[in-house]
């Protein structure tokens, strides 16, 4: 029983004994949060739509570091994601519903729209990819590839939009496909504005 208090005592004495240094490293990690968490949240002040930039690539944070290009690299994979899943839900309507006539036109020009930005975005993904150490012409000329194809990417999925208006569509149907270009369109608006972002800072860079 003595042994067990002794013990115990001798416990309570360390935990006393190091209670300035547990302050003093709980102190420390709330001056000094994560920096790449920081740095997503600081650069997505750039975009349209800063909570769903933050929301769509913290889970990339690994990867993106404190990188612009990796951070454009990771807007783009979650754009090629959003835009790719968005079309996939289309392709489904389509088949489950039937669709005929005037409302099955304007949903297989929304594929067709829909398809050609993944096909846009992936390009543009890959492009960034070949950018290595940016190198004067050869950088700028990828860039502007890049900066073609999103916002091409952007046209199409508004064009998208655009062929419901008027349509018959069911209104929740409708609905669900919207938020579904909506949410792929912003996600698109947010990495165009970080890979502008990207070129951006490497021009300032330049002598």
């Amino acid at each position: 029983m003595a042994t067990k208090l002794l013990c115990l005592s001798l416990l309570v004495l360390n935990l006393v004994l190091h209670m300035p240094d547990i302050a003093e490293s709980a102190t420390i990690n709330r001056s000094n949060p994560n920096p790449t968490a920081d740095f997503i949240k600081s650069s997505c002040k750039a975009t349209r739509y800063p909570v769903v930039c933050v929301q769509s690539l913290s889970g990339y944070a690994s990867k993106i570091g404190r990188s612009e290009q990796e951070l454009a690299m990771a807007a783009l994979t979650v754009s090629v994601s959003k835009t790719r899943s968005c079309t996939s839900f289309l392709k489904k309507m389509v088949t489950e519903k039937g669709m005929k006539g005037k409302v099955y036109n304007a949903v297989r020009d929304c594929i067709e729209n829909m398809d050609d930005g993944v096909d846009r975005l992936s390009q543009s993904e890959k492009e960034l990819g070949l950018v290595g150490k940016p190198k004067g012409k050869d950088f700028l000329w990828h860039m502007s590839n890049i900066q073609t194809w999103v916002s091409a990417a952007i046209t199409d999925q508004a064009t998208c939009l655009d062929g419901f208006d008027g349509s018959r569509l069911d209104a929740n149907l409708k609905a669900a496909i919207r938020s579904r270009v909506v949410a792929a369109s912003q996600v698109t608006s947010n990495a165009l504005a970080l890979v502008n972002r990207f070129a951006s800072k490497y021009r300032t860079q330049t002598p």
